[in-house]
């Protein structure tokens, strides 16, 4: 047993001294990225996989089961993939700078979520909001645009609402799929209850009135 613990303290003083070393600091830094990027992609997909599947999918548990790991297994997959790539590439400029950075993300997006996949086409979308809030307050802190009077968002909630209701109305099949069956059930499916529920209640009204008349 002492024999053992004087060997892992010593491979964690020569992991320590290797730490210390600013020669491998950035290859060390690339491959704890790739470990983030794989636990981060799976604590985030894992549990959205989940509540998306059991609620609008159909299939038996197995199959339930095999796409929340696809699922997860993709993301966690891509997101290590492209932490791996921007900061390899970023080690290997050698130095950082806006367009060096821009420049590595550009590859690394192209290399690892360009294929138009469900969990990549999630992935973009999700970054694209955010792009836009940023670009925007980035315009204003610039002198871009002036600053606002008044609170912006709720025009913006009107217009983002105003738009999505009117493509799921009308152009339902340009929403991503399941935003579509986020929306379906909770305004197609609506109605349909609604019309089971007024059928049963004249459906009772009805036999009342029948028995009373019976009566």
């Amino acid at each position: 047993m002492a024999g053992g613990g004087d060997a892992l303290r010593a491979l964690l003083r020569a992991a320590n001294a290797l730490l210390r070393q600013r020669r491998y600091r950035a290859a060390l830094a690339v491959i704890k990225g790739f470990r983030n990027g794989a636990v981060y992609g799976a604590k985030i997909r894992a549990p959205h996989a989940l509540v998306m599947t059991f609620l609008f999918k159909s299939g038996s548990l197995r199959e339930k089961l095999k796409s929340i790991a696809q699922a997860t297994y993709t993301h966690s997959r891509n997101l290590a993939y492209f932490v791996f790539t921007y900061k390899g590439l970023l080690a290997a400029q050698g130095k950082k700078t806006p367009f060096h950075s821009f420049l590595a993300a550009c590859i690394g997006g192209w290399l690892v979520f360009g294929d138009n996949n469900p969990v990549n086409s999630q992935i973009i979308m999700y970054l694209l909001s955010r792009i836009l809030f940023g670009l925007a307050r980035l315009a204003v802190d610039k002198g871009y645009i002036p600053q606002p009077r008044q609170d912006p968002f709720p025009l913006l909630a009107a217009l983002v609402w105003g738009t999505v209701l009117w493509l799921f109305e009308y152009h339902r099949e340009t929403l991503q799929p399941s935003l579509q069956s986020s929306m379906t059930y909770l305004y197609q499916d609506s109605e349909q209850l609604r019309e089971q529920v007024i059928l049963f209640l004249l459906t009772c009204d009805f036999f009342k009135v029948t028995s009373a008349k019976q009566r």
